[in-house]
């Protein structure tokens, strides 16, 4: 039988070719339609649609790692949800029902700092129609429009010392995915190799140096994404 299209590798995508492009342009427009839609309903239905989207994207996160982990291809250093975009998929319903200051402090920086960067140097190879390709872009592009959201639709906002938490926050996640590494031998966050597709840290060096880099950078780099909200709170 032949192979699904869904399921075929087409070794079709490009970083910066117009797949990717596309991709970005297609949940821009559509994150902004959305968040414009839901600035004017009324705040049970923000609060829905806030739930809704949390859980669309948790629920592919789960439906995807229940998939591999039943098929023949599952693989424990791959394949669980322990990347950092796919584990913020799984807290972030627990936020939008909760709407936590802490929780939004947290998910704000690690999706502006992470998830970006995976939206602008993903490691994929196969583009559009395959099911990862439709998987990774669900994912990575809802936690930031689901951070668009909470900022605009919900109207939290950052202070200052929420980058200090953050940094911290962090180094707990660190030192769990460490744990997970040493037990499976996968490199989860990227703590024992750097991703195969080009990224930021191919310019920080090598192991182990670029993760000493990232820590020495990690409060400037939220320092940055801080100061649009500074700016704007400092001109209200």
């Amino acid at each position: 039988m032949e192979e699904s299209i869904f399921f075929k590798d087409n070794y079709n995508f490009i970083v910066f070719g117009y797949q990717h492009f596309s991709v970005i342009l297609f949940f821009a427009f559509g994150g902004f339609a959305l968040i414009k839609h839901a600035s004017k309903s009324s705040q049970e239905n923000q609060i829905k649609i806030g739930n809704y989207i949390a859980y669309f994207i948790s629920a592919t996160v789960l439906i995807w790692t229940i998939y591999k982990f039943s098929s023949d291809h599952f693989d424990i250093t791959h394949d669980l949800p322990f990347q950092l975009c796919y584990f913020l998929a799984l807290v972030m319903p627990l936020f939008t029902r909760s709407r936590k200051q802490l929780i939004y402090d947290v998910l704000l920086f690690w999706v502006f700092a992470g998830t970006f960067q995976a939206v602008l140097t993903p490691e994929m190879k196969n583009g559009f129609p395959h099911i990862h390709f439709i998987y990774y872009w669900i994912v990575h592009c809802g936690l930031i429009i689901m951070m668009f959201y909470a900022t605009f639709v919900y109207k939290m906002r950052p202070k200052l010392k929420s980058t200090f938490i953050s940094f911290i926050a962090i180094q707990g996640y660190f030192i769990f995915v460490l744990i997970i590494n040493k037990f499976t031998g996968a490199n989860y966050f990227y703590l024992n190799a750097k991703p195969n597709a080009p990224s930021v840290l191919d310019y920080l060096g090598e192991w182990p140096y670029y993760i000493l880099m990232i820590e020495l950078l990690l409060i400037p780099y939220f320092l940055i994404i801080y100061f649009p909200f500074y700016l704007t709170k400092a001109k209200k």
